[in-house]
């Protein structure tokens, strides 16, 4: 009997799931537990694992197709099997089947050779790590199939093109889609649908960065967890939350919804796009708890294991651009959250103290608010009191 293998619900908000990436094509021949095809919705990819050893009898999304979850996308049965999708709309979300599911056998012609791209797996990989378009490519394999060195002369006649002046190179089009696609629909629907403004601060972080250099080494042999600046910042702006409970607020419905509990959003930067873990009831964690929580968040984003409720919910963010040397910069907001705090790149600077000239770390801070639901008083208010406690550090710890 041939297995339906459906788009999965990864989260309670997913309306919508794509196809990025078959692995495999009709009549290849799969074992159980082996990935068939790569799926992302807006905010996860992951790998579709065959759920029995058979063969891949019939394809229903192709590449780049959007689907709602419980649709089917594939069948898995004997070689000689042909199945037909049950009629019927994609089961309701509330009684939505586990990832595969049973069903009859019928007769239909197996799906068209038209319908799928023929490129081996290694020509697939170069091709998409380098941002190739599939499409553009010409398969000198057998039955025209895309072949490795078919793809490194694509490449080398690209490098070819950029090394002619700029009058002489061919525009690159590359289509918008998955996580690139939702991240730009959401950027342009928060400028457009808030009224946001930024303010920065410098906060002098000596005393902090010779705190953090103390820690780190005893944190990391006792949690295994290295301390970093950001974890302090973190910490300085859940405490500052706590004294300013409006940026740790939303701002819908012509309403301003203040929250007793500080969701943390810690924005990571991933190969293709950007996502947000949510550490939870922050305020109630300690300095080396949170960083734990931050840190474990962070490796479970990058290596695509954070799950689709690990990454909403969070009440305020923290972004961090200070690796690549941006100092003040204007982070846009979450929606619908009132605020976010951008942490740039540190720098030592001459700074008198008294008469004196000495030499002092500064850290610049870049706060976005949403002026509908804070006005600039109350927003310089909170961001001064993150300064105030990056500037006396002992508070972070006690």
């Amino acid at each position: 009997m041939a297995v339906k293998v459906v788009m999965p619900k990864l989260g309670m908000a997913m309306k919508q799931g794509e196809v990025s990436i078959w692995n495999k094509k009709v009549g290849d021949p799969v074992e159980k537990g082996e990935s068939i095809a790569s799926i992302q919705s807006e905010k996860i990819e992951m790998e579709i694992e065959a759920p029995e050893k058979g063969t891949l009898i019939d394809i229903k999304v192709k590449e780049g197709e959007e689907v709602p979850p419980g649709t089917a996308i594939c069948y898995i049965g004997d070689a000689n099997e042909s199945v037909q999708e049950e009629a019927g709309a994609p089961v309701a979300e509330d009684n939505m089947p586990q990832a595969v599911q049973p069903v009859k056998q019928e007769n239909k012609p197996a799906a068209s050779k038209k319908d799928r791209m023929k490129i081996s797996p290694v020509a697939r990989k170069i091709a998409e790590k380098a941002g190739l378009d599939l499409k553009q490519l010409k398969g000198t394999g057998p039955g025209g199939r895309i072949v490795k060195d078919d793809v490194t002369k694509a490449l080398a006649e690209q490098k070819k093109d950029q090394a002619k002046p700029v009058s002489e190179q061919k525009a690159q089009e590359i289509p918008v889609t998955g996580m690139r696609k939702v991240i730009a629909a959401r950027m342009q629907e928060s400028l457009a649908n808030s009224a946001q403004l930024t303010i920065t601060m410098k906060a002098d972080i000596t005393k902090l960065a010779t705190l953090q250099k103390q820690l780190s080494p005893t944190a990391e042999e006792r949690y295994g967890t290295k301390l970093t600046i950001t974890h302090f910042v973190s910490r300085a702006a859940v405490l500052a939350l706590q004294a300013h409970p409006v940026l740790n607020s939303f701002y819908q419905n012509e309403r301003i919804i203040t929250h007793p509990h500080v969701h943390l959003g810690m924005a990571v930067a991933l190969e293709n796009g950007l996502v947000v873990p949510v550490i939870r009831h922050a305020e109630k964690l300690s300095l080396i708890e949170l960083a734990q929580s931050i840190s474990e968040n962070a490796k479970k984003a990058r290596e695509g294991r954070a799950g689709s409720e690990e990454l909403q919910g969070s009440t305020f963010s923290i972004t961090n651009l200070g690796a690549f040397g941006v100092e003040h910069f204007t982070p846009i907001l979450n929606p619908p959250e009132a605020g976010i705090l951008g942490i740039g790149a540190s720098y030592d600077t001459p700074v008198y103290q008294g008469e004196e000239i000495v030499r002092s770390t500064i850290l610049p801070l870049s706060l976005t608010f949403d002026h509908r639901a804070c006005d600039g008083a109350p927003a310089a208010a909170f961001l001064k009191a993150i300064k105030t406690y990056l500037e006396e550090p002992a508070a972070l710890i006690l």
